[in-house]
């Protein structure tokens, strides 16, 4: 057997290893449910939840509905990586589902809208979820929740289209461009086409976005004078991805919205899993019936 032979057979079982490798990475970290998946938790949590898509230009947007259409709705938009899943929690809450309608997206990029195939720019993420609220406001209060990257974007949602929405829950959000950690020297090369191919779907949708997001972040600063819509911010002082930080850049900027700001100390970035509780208050506040939140708190 000739040592070009021996030479090349290495090869191609390395890229065999290689290619096992990077599709096993793949499936492990894809941060989504199957609908299988989905169908179980809510047949044993006996509620009833359904999944629902529509397209938007060349997109597909999918989504999570639990609840009664008449009540005030809340809709849930994850960070990054995630998936409409990382609030299904919330939409089996049968104490929030008396008060609530809720829905969990699935960001562009993300779970099943268009899986690994993100969309950095915040402006035209808000234009893909704004079908969304059109279809299911309905002449009735609509509240975002936002985890991580989606505070942001829930924020530019409600300075896009303020007749859509009526309350914000900004979860642990990066919002402030100088905190965006300065990353590039990694997330560039892994956001070119020779090498992003490497990464699992998810984080690679995932890269594309926050590679883009401070640049993003600094074309929304002439932005926030805009916002008008009550606004929660919850945050803690112990996250290590999120800088508290950016709670005095929330007060900084939402000067003609009432805020309300809960920084809790012994808190990490991982909200929505670690304390629940404090986003089910914050979205109870926001409902019709309940006190005004007070400007500056």
């Amino acid at each position: 057997m000739s040592p070009w032979w021996i030479a090349s057979r290495k090869w191609v079982i390395s890229l065999f290893i290689l290619g096992g490798c990077l599709l096993f990475l793949d499936s492990c970290m894809q941060f989504r449910m199957s609908k299988s998946e989905i169908d179980q938790y809510f047949s044993e949590k006996k509620v009833k939840g359904t999944l629902h898509s529509y397209n938007i230009g060349n997109r597909v947007i999918t989504y999570l509905k639990a609840g009664d259409e008449t009540l005030p709705l809340v809709v849930f938009v994850h960070g990054s990586p995630g998936s409409l899943s990382a609030f299904i929690d919330f939409l089996g809450d049968t104490s929030l589902l008396r008060k609530t309608q809720m829905i969990s997206v699935d960001r562009p990029g993300f779970g099943h809208s268009n899986f690994g195939n993100a969309e950095p720019s915040l402006q035209k993420q808000a234009a893909c979820l704004k079908p969304l609220l059109e279809k299911h406001k309905n002449n009735r209060p609509v509240i975002l929740v936002g985890h991580s990257l989606g505070g942001p974007l829930i924020a530019r949602m409600a300075i896009d289209y303020p007749e859509l929405i009526d309350g914000l829950v900004i979860v642990a959000g990066s919002v402030d461009p100088e905190l965006e950690p300065h990353e590039t020297w990694f997330r560039a090369p892994l956001a070119t086409p020779f090498l992003k191919w490497i990464l699992p779907r998810s984080m690679r949708a995932s890269n594309d976005e926050i590679y883009k997001l401070k640049p993003e972040l600094q074309d929304m600063l002439p932005l926030w004078k805009s916002l008008t819509t009550p606004t929660i911010v919850i945050q803690g002082k112990k996250d290590s991805l999120v800088p508290p930080g950016n709670v005095e850049f929330a007060k900084q900027m939402i000067v003609n919205a009432p805020l309300k700001i809960v920084l809790v100390e012994d808190m990490n970035h991982f909200v929505p899993w670690s304390r629940p509780e404090l986003i089910r208050e914050g979205i109870i506040d926001l409902l019709p019936g309940h006190p005004v939140i007070n400007s500056g708190q």
